[in-house]
């Protein structure tokens, strides 16, 4: 990761809410990466343990005490937000997701060079009216943008079908493949309490993710009894937590258990014969990604992202239909009746991950644009700010 030499080197502003899984692994690796690089990195995020592992990176980590859907404090939290890129002085801002994104874009309003990375639009995550306002943000609060990051093609595509006015760029997903690497299933099953006890032969499928209607995990809980009907010792583990995880967990039967928020996941997909990503909406989901780099078969849906994260032979066998419990079961017990063919897309997919979605080379690629919006020299002109969001948007946004 490479930016033309300056004195001293840019200052990064990346600003965070929400504080888990995908978006706050994101975070996390383009720190490691743009410290590395010699950037001075600063972070506006919530206190707790993704704060906590930036300081301990040496990010510049300033507590930005934020909601994770928007709210009656939005106000509050903007105000907060532009004390502390006024204290920072950044050459970039870099806000992630809805909640940051609004927050920032309002904070900042163009006066400094701004990259917005959606990880999924807004609007999907809720309906009718509020879907409709949340919109209405997006298309308006483009202009402060000097750059739209997107992570894959079809997120880009949505956006402007959507009548979103971005200055665009896609950036795919990456993760580390020395962290999320392959290893033998059954060492790693008996380090692993919840599953240590199973009978070792039984096919085991994990589901990593936050519990919440977008992962999909009612659907693919749904598909399970008519796997079981073909496999009946499988199991399968949900790797998370969030707010499904009670009524999911109601429903379940013996043969689903529930990890809870895990520090380190690469060892469940190590644990796997089989991962499983049953989402309603994504950009490019990291799941997949990591599950590939571990040398591990995946099935997904065909949401945005999904077929662009995977080569071509996977998503021909491991895409289904979203919302679809009978296609799910379908491809889940034919992929774990077939072990040559798991261990075969396996190696697939770890090769893919090597070539096209190392951390590193979406590293590289962030730096690009940054290189892009420091070249010009200039931020995007200030407009004068519509109101802020109305309320229904406000306590909806869920991304």
């Amino acid at each position: 990761m490479h930016l033309p030499p300056t004195h001293p080197p840019p200052r990064v502003l990346h600003l965070t809410q929400p504080v888990d899984g995908g978006v706050a692994r994101v975070v996390t690796d383009l720190t490691r990466a743009q410290l590395a690089a010699g950037l001075r990195v600063a972070v506006a995020c919530p206190e707790g343990p993704l704060a906590t592992g930036l300081r301990a990176l040496g990010a510049d980590v300033r507590g930005w005490a934020a909601t994770r859907s928007p709210g009656p404090a939005l106000a509050r939290e903007v105000r907060r937000l532009a004390r502390i890129v006024e204290d920072v002085r950044p050459d970039v801002v870099h806000a992630h997701s809805a909640k940051a994104g609004l927050a920032g874009r309002l904070a900042v309003r163009g006066r400094i060079p701004t990259v917005f990375q959606p990880h999924a639009w807004s609007f999907e995550a809720v309906g009718g009216v509020t879907a409709a306002l949340a919109l209405g943000w997006e298309r308006w609060a483009a202009r402060w943008a000097g750059r739209v990051g997107c992570v894959s093609e079809a997120e880009r595509l949505r956006g402007v079908r959507a009548g979103v006015g971005g200055r665009w760029r896609v950036v795919p997903n990456g993760i580390d493949p020395g962290r999320f690497r392959p290893g033998p299933a059954q060492s790693v099953r008996g380090r692993l309490p919840l599953v240590a006890g199973l009978d070792p032969r039984a096919p085991l499928v994990v589901c990593v993710g936050r519990l919440c209607r977008q992962k999909g995990q009612d659907v693919l809980l749904r598909a399970w009894p008519t796997v079981l009907g073909r496999v009946p010792a499988a199991r399968l583990v949900f790797v998370g937590d969030g707010p499904d995880r009670a009524r999911l967990a109601a429903r379940a039967p013996e043969s689903v258990l529930f990890a809870g928020a895990v520090t380190e996941a690469a060892p469940w997909y190590r644990a796997a014969d089989l991962v499983v990503l049953p989402s309603r909406w994504e950009g490019m989901a990291l799941a997949p990604l990591e599950a590939m780099a571990c040398e591990r078969p995946v099935v997904v849906t065909d949401v945005d992202g999904a077929r662009e994260s995977l080569p071509d032979a996977l998503a021909a066998s491991c895409v289904v239909p979203p919302d679809d419990p009978a296609a799910l079961a379908g491809t889940v017990t034919g992929l774990l009746l077939d072990p040559p063919l798991r261990a075969s897309l396996g190696r697939l997919g770890r090769r893919h991950v090597l070539s096209t979605h190392d951390v590193r080379l979406t590293a590289e690629a962030v730096a690009d644009v940054y290189r892009e919006l420091l070249a010009a020299g200039t931020a995007v002109p200030e407009r004068p700010a519509e109101p802020v969001a109305p309320s229904e948007y406000r306590e909806s946004i869920h991304s």
